[in-house]
């Protein structure tokens, strides 16, 4: 009886892992930049190359950086939600345009809309690794001392923006810069 009880202690131990496994979502990776100062980056724009735009351009502020691009299926299916939150004016939205074509980008913001205050070009996707960016779109809110306080890996969908999004930047916008 006793040369039972180790491999069914192990069999259950499995069972436990297996289930706590299913239950966790596969979009709520954590990233190891949560609570992390923002990659710094200065990027030209996308509709203006001769200007650049970067982390240093939005310090003292809570923002937004979308990672998306003109190639991307799912980018087009979170763009009107951007579009939305762009009405809201709760934070400004930096597009990190990436590993994209600036025309094919230019000409995709054009049909669908702009919600970003400005895009920067990251065509080589440098910043993207910076960032820990393996597909698109993901989204960053990034906080007023420049600090990462939340990843959403894939679109972004009404619940997200409701439970998550939205909450975290109107109490971020509470705060005072200096804590």
């Amino acid at each position: 009886m006793k040369r039972f009880i180790v491999p069914l202690g192990v069999f259950i131990a499995l069972l436990g892992f297996l289930w706590v496994g299913l239950r966790l979502n596969p979009r709520e990776v954590p990233s190891p930049l949560i609570g992390k100062p923002a990659p710094a980056f200065a990027l030209t724009q996308l509709h203006l190359p001769e200007r650049r735009i970067g982390t240093a351009d939005m310090a003292g502020q809570v923002w937004i950086l979308n990672v998306w691009a003109s190639w991307c299926v799912a980018c087009r299916q979170e763009h009107p939600l951007l579009m939305e939150m762009a009405r809201m004016k709760l934070a400004p939205i930096v597009g990190l345009n990436y590993k994209d074509g600036r025309d094919d980008a230019i000409a995709n913001l054009r049909q669908a809309g702009d919600p970003y205050m400005v895009s920067a070009f990251d065509q080589d996707g440098r910043v993207g690794i910076d960032y820990g960016v393996y597909g698109v779109p993901e989204t960053f809110v990034i906080d007023k001392r420049g600090v990462i306080r939340h990843k959403q890996i894939g679109i972004l969908t009404p619940e997200v923006m409701t439970r998550t999004i939205v909450p975290l930047i109107e109490k971020l916008n509470k705060e005072s810069g200096n804590g």
